[in-house]
């Protein structure tokens, strides 16, 4: 076990991800304290270089099945990929994207499964940081001009952090990501249910499957076994 201070982190993280935090964070400016919330997308940047594989996860989970089969998702990671993480399944980034929606009828861009790109949860992240190191793509869209860039595009202003990041990354190069089934981050909110998306709700709520992993979010009960 080893123990990182989490200022010292947030003192390495800040250079990389300020310029983010703007975009992705629910405060009115950047915070340095932010800063902690966008640890994923630059992990690869501050671990120890022998550190290779790294998974990440929120503490509001009950595990169903042994982490070690998780693990084994690196294995099917696709060439070119460096995170596996699981859809959103809230219709949470189709409220997001309604600008961008709304000017590109035909898009793709907040619709729900298998065929649409309803954006992605952090709950349970793998970070391939030997991949994230190498790939020249992923490293170039940390870079504050494409991070501006592609929020302009998709004139996008988010508050989850690294979650919009990557949701946001996804619809621009999906190819940087292996999803993981809806099982290993099965999401419990219904919020969104009750805010004006009661007529699609379930399209994005929907998983099939045993269940390995709950996650609570939003305070939600996970239920007992």
């Amino acid at each position: 076990v080893i123990v990182h201070d989490v200022n010292e982190l947030t003192e390495k993280l800040f250079p990389i991800v300020e310029a983010m935090q703007k975009h992705f964070s629910a405060g009115l400016g950047t915070y340095y304290s932010d800063s902690i919330f966008f640890l994923s997308v630059a992990m690869h940047r501050i671990m120890p270089k022998e550190i290779t594989q790294i998974i990440q996860v929120d503490l509001d989970l009950k595990y169903k099945a042994n982490i070690r089969d998780l693990f084994d998702e690196f294995d099917n990671f696709p060439e070119g990929a460096v995170i596996g993480i699981a859809r959103e399944m809230q219709p949470v980034y189709r409220h997001t994207f309604w600008q961008y929606r709304r000017e590109n009828p035909q898009t793709k861009v907040g619709d729900p499964p298998p065929d649409g790109l309803p954006g992605f949860n952090s709950g349970v992240l793998l970070l391939n940081l030997e991949a994230m190191r190498q790939s020249k793509l992923y490293n170039e869209l940390l870079e504050p001009a494409m991070v501006q860039k592609l929020t302009e595009k998709y004139h996008f202003k988010g508050h989850l952090g690294d979650q919009d990041f990557f949701t946001m990354v996804g619809m621009e190069h999906p190819e940087l990501f292996h999803v993981l089934d809806c099982t290993w981050n099965r999401q419990l909110c219904t919020w969104w249910r009750d805010h004006g998306y009661s007529d699609v709700f379930d399209q994005y709520f929907q998983c099939e499957g045993e269940v390995k992993i709950y996650h609570g979010n939003c305070n939600t009960p996970i239920p007992e076994d």
